[in-house]
């Protein structure tokens, strides 16, 4: 039987530089409670958590033995979105609740073909790219936004 080693222990970015190897994983592959990883390095883990977690880029996984794994975002297939009213299409990727990376310039989103129509038809340019993909987080804290852990915010309410 082959001991592979785990990780249970996740560092946010930036707080940790001495990562022995690096793991490349797409936005939706960095969202999981438990999943065997394989470095770029070509060595294999399984990160185990008790709770689902959503890794961001530069997120630092720690084994069990004191190893440190760096989490970065690999290139996917994407859509950037470009055009002159960039807050009005934003507003409609929002609308639909789509991940959305936002920059001065252009916005980045999954490939979609519906949702690229969508754009076309409200005058966007809509171009074919491969890049990794950090979209924003959600309103009341960080991570995926159809989680209901809310973190630190303004917003509180009882359930």
């Amino acid at each position: 039987m082959t001991d592979i080693p785990i990780a249970q222990t996740l560092h946010p970015a930036g707080t940790s530089d001495n990562a022995v190897a690096d793991c490349a994983l797409t936005y939706d592959a960095r969202f999981f409670r438990r999943k065997k990883l394989t470095t770029t390095e070509g060595w294999s883990f399984v990160a185990d958590f008790e709770q689902t977690v959503s890794l961001n880029d530069g997120d630092v996984l720690e084994l069990g033995d004191g190893r440190l794994v760096k989490v970065t975002a690999a290139p996917e297939n994407l859509l950037a979105v470009s055009g002159q009213d960039l807050p009005r299409l934003a507003w409609h990727i929002g609308n639909r609740h789509t991940p959305c990376q936002i920059e001065a310039t252009r916005l980045l989103i999954q490939d979609d073909p519906v949702i690229a129509h969508m754009l076309s038809h409200l005058g966007a340019t809509v171009t074919q790219v491969t890049e990794p993909f950090t979209p924003e987080g959600g309103a009341y804290g960080h991570g995926r936004t159809h989680a209901h852990d809310h973190g630190h915010s303004a917003h509180a309410h009882a359930h």
